[in-house]
């Protein structure tokens, strides 16, 4: 079913976007650009229906190849061993570069993920802003030191760098999340080798151009591009890759675990999510309904901390939802090359399907539609942003990711009912508690367990803070003061001075 409103894109934009860049783009492999074994994959813009980008469709001989270059960079280059200074140095240019940058980098993600363009150039500007953020660690990486062993025992803690780093993203926020893993490894002294997605690999092949104009080693960022079953198994597989990071659905992170115990390689998993926005009577309902809908149809619910649970008091849930439901529809779906655009094109007309397929087993489940449901009449691929009530928690649309504008609401009658409801999902990643009263949000933000808690507010970020879940929304965190520990091994020192007592011969012999 399609609702009627028809979505029409902007010919002239897209022209214009479209010149400031090359289609045709190449991996990038010990310091050159690669064009591999021939065949290409073509990235059509899920807005505009046009090819805006063609990449190469790596084999699992360029994964390794890319991986051999990583270890050839970290046991024999000089990364590794550099002065934080120095790391920190190529970090900030790094940064100075995607600022310069910004607008084209904004453009390729926009062409194609379909977010919107204002969208993008926010994302843009937090990512260099985290690149900056890790360059700072790079100077305050340190171990630790125990003077307090004996007068003959010196007891010291080294960190070094982990070693070869397989970095795994998706395509909801291409240049955003590679952004929150390679510059930590990176400062850290490892060696890497990424893999985006395949319908979104522009902007991180543009990162590896400028990634060596800053100056990094050759070998020490090589970019493979192709699906993950080519690319992206050896990568989780070969015994020269010491770690992965990898963002994306649940399932598949599962799976490159699994992937990785043979070799029992260190693991960052940033996963799914089922995020819930609990919403008592005495908040502030203009703020409240603001971030219930950012959080439901920002990046068209494309989002792993995505709101997509509103859980209501009874007492105010019709008339949240009412007002919810005037939000949604004056939210601008649209081009997203248009800078009034909030509500951008979905992924893929697979993914699209998944979301509709999502709202209609509600239905026959018994839940109602207030506004939205299906897709928009247009060339390209729409959905309008969605509100399903009458939802038991039980339903699959209320347990399962939907990752599209679709947000749930549940009610509830106390603060233990509102706990249990928030933790009635296999996630954990995020929560949000909307109460002017400082014991409800505490007791609330500390009863779910969840890896991030907003109170009065939703989605706010900064890469001091860090980032990750609990349950089956993933293993470890991102960003905060400890993020390029996480790319390092602990190593003890344990000196001793002067002589040492023989443990052969007895005493006195």
């Amino acid at each position: 079913m399609n609702v009627r409103i028809k979505i029409a894109v902007d010919p002239v934009k897209l022209n214009e976007a479209m010149k400031r860049f090359p289609r045709d783009r190449a991996m990038w492999i010990d310091g050159r650009e690669v064009a591999g074994e021939g065949e290409t994959i073509e990235r059509r813009s899920p807005a505009h229906g046009v090819v805006v980008t063609r990449v190469p469709r790596g084999r699992a001989n360029d994964a390794r190849r890319a991986i051999a270059s990583a270890r050839k960079a970290f046991d024999a280059g000089r990364w590794p061993h550099e002065t934080a200074s120095n790391r920190a140095r190529v970090l900030l240019k790094v940064a100075d570069l995607i600022d310069r940058d910004r607008e084209t980098l904004a453009i390729l993600d926009t062409l194609e993920s379909g977010k919107p363009i204002a969208q993008a150039r926010s994302e843009i500007e937090g990512a260099a802003d985290i690149w900056r953020y890790a360059a700072s660690l790079a100077r305050e990486l340190s171990g630790e030191s125990y003077a307090n062993l004996g007068p003959d025992r010196l007891g010291l803690v080294l960190r070094e760098p982990i070693g070869v780093v397989s970095i795994i993203t998706p395509w909801n926020f291409p240049l955003l999340i590679v952004s929150q893993k390679l510059p930590f490894a990176l400062a850290a002294g490892c060696a890497c080798v990424v893999k985006p997605s395949e319908m979104t690999s522009a902007s991180t092949l543009h990162l590896g151009l400028l990634l060596a104009e800053a100056g990094l080693p050759e070998g020490v960022c090589n970019i493979v591009t192709g699906y993950g079953p080519e690319v992206g198994a050896p990568m989780t597989t070969d015994p020269d890759v010491d770690m992965i990071s990898f963002t994306g659905s649940t399932a598949v992170g599962r799976a490159a675990v699994a992937a990785s115990a043979a070799t029992l390689k260190k693991v960052s998993m940033e996963l799914g999510g089922k995020n819930p926005q609990v919403i008592f009577p005495d908040a502030d309902m203009d703020a409240a309904l603001d971030a219930a809908a950012f959080g439901a149809y920002f990046n068209a619910g494309e989002c792993c901390n995505a709101g997509s649970r509103i859980l209501l008091h009874a007492s105010i849930a019709d008339e949240f939802l009412a007002g919810l439901a005037v939000r949604a529809g004056e939210a601008k779906v649209g081009d997203p090359l248009d800078p009034e655009t909030r509500v951008g094109a979905i992924i893929s007309a697979d993914h699209l399907g998944k979301i509709e397929t999502h709202v209609k087993s509600a239905r026959e489940s018994g839940a109602v539609v207030r506004t939205g449901g299906a897709r928009l009449e247009s060339n390209g691929l729409f959905m309008a942003p969605t509100i399903v009530e009458n939802v038991d928690p039980s339903m699959a649309i209320a347990r399962e990711e939907v990752f599209g504008p679709v947000v749930v609401a549940l009610t509830f009658e106390t603060v233990e009912e509102a706990i249990a409801l928030a933790n009635s999902t296999s996630y954990g990643l995020s929560a949000s508690v909307w109460s002017r009263d400082v014991d409800t949000a505490i007791g609330v933000g500390r009863g779910v367990r969840a890896g991030t808690v907003w109170v009065n507010t939703f989605m706010d970020g900064t890469p001091e803070l860090p980032f990750g879940g609990y349950h089956q929304s993933g293993v470890g965190r991102e960003l905060g003061r400890n993020a390029v520990k996480d790319y390092t091994e602990e190593k003890t020192f344990h000196v001793h001075t002067g002589p040492r007592t023989s443990w052969w011969l007895p005493r006195g012999a």
